[in-house]
């Protein structure tokens, strides 16, 4: 099998699935050693030539379905990719860094969030629940039921008039809510018990009508069938304590450790994270990202994160 050795040149041919960004897809000749900032350079100097397009644009790269994070000689080297035939380098839209947009400080460790159309639920480990508006301003403070911290929230559904939410605790049970929009007050509508030690975590299905509680008692215990799928990444430093997938995209997701770091991470770059998402002066402790705008995470130094996204899928 042929390999790119020291000054040689590669062929490749470059390909996407993103039609706006198309160019010509015959072969070119480059060096066996361009980084990716060449390759951006040469696809968008196509881009000016055939769709002349004006603005320069980032773009990620990948081979063989893998991010090119690093000379293509190195690339091709490190998995035995065959220099004998054209290499197929599929481009994408870079994504921006998500920006700092809001921190909602509350009275202690903030253990749960989730976000629904402009509505943030968060949980702390006072036993107290808020609901805040995305834009910071906070609209409930719902009074206590729980008898000791909250680990995890999620929304069961919402419409104009009401929304329904779970709360999970470390007093062994997972409380229902409703909560009338117009009047701004809940009520409790159920209370699930069964686990012998604190709940850690709560889901609720895309149908809205399944939920499952995972326990300090080691059981995962299912209102219905569920399946738990489960890969490694490696990038924190300690406990990783928190995960949510993108809304939109089924390569994307979030995950929060005790190294006080929020991740974003792409399912084709295990190795490394697209991004870190720094702010966090404590423990992470949750994070959401089911509206594509926001990114949302909370933590031990009392505060919910915002950052937006300027890659929302519409």
């Amino acid at each position: 099998m042929e390999t790119a050795g020291e000054g040689a040149q590669v062929q490749i041919r470059f390909v996407t699935k993103q039609q706006q960004y198309a160019v010509p897809n015959f072969p070119l000749s480059v060096p066996s050693e361009s980084p990716v900032t060449e390759l951006n350079a040469l696809v968008n100097e196509l881009l000016k030539e055939s769709n002349d397009q004006k603005k320069t644009i980032e773009f990620d790269f990948l081979v063989n379905s893998e991010f090119l994070r690093t000379t293509l000689k190195e690339h091709i080297a490190e998995r035995e990719i065959s220099c004998e035939n054209v290499i197929d380098i599929e481009y994408i839209e870079k994504h921006p860094p998500p920006e700092p947009q809001d921190c909602l400080i509350h009275d202690d460790w903030v253990s749960a969030v989730a976000m629904q159309d402009k509505w943030i639920l968060s949980g702390c480990y006072d036993n107290t629940l808020h609901i805040w508006t995305a834009k910071g301003a906070h609209h409930l403070n719902i009074p206590v039921y729980h008898t000791a911290a909250i680990k995890s929230v999620a929304w069961i559904s919402m419409d104009n008039e009401s929304a329904t939410f779970v709360s999970a605790s470390q007093d062994q049970t997972a409380v229902i809510w409703k909560w009338d929009i117009s009047s701004n007050s809940v009520e409790i509508v159920g209370v699930c018990k069964g686990h012998e030690r604190g709940l850690e975590r709560v889901g609720v299905n895309t149908s809205n009508n399944l939920m499952a509680t995972g326990a300090w008692d080691t059981m995962l215990k299912i209102w219905s069938s569920y399946t738990v799928v489960k890969t490694q990444f490696t990038s924190h430093s300690s406990w990783v304590s928190a995960v949510s997938w993108s809304a939109t995209d089924e390569h994307l997701f979030l995950s929060g450790a005790y190294d006080n770091q929020v991740k974003l991470w792409d399912t084709r770059s295990p190795k490394a994270p697209l991004f870190d998402l720094s702010g966090h002066e404590d423990k992470v402790l949750c994070c959401n990202w089911s509206n594509p705008k926001y990114l949302i995470s909370g933590g031990a130094d009392n505060t919910v994160r915002i950052f937006k996204s300027k890659h929302a899928v519409h």
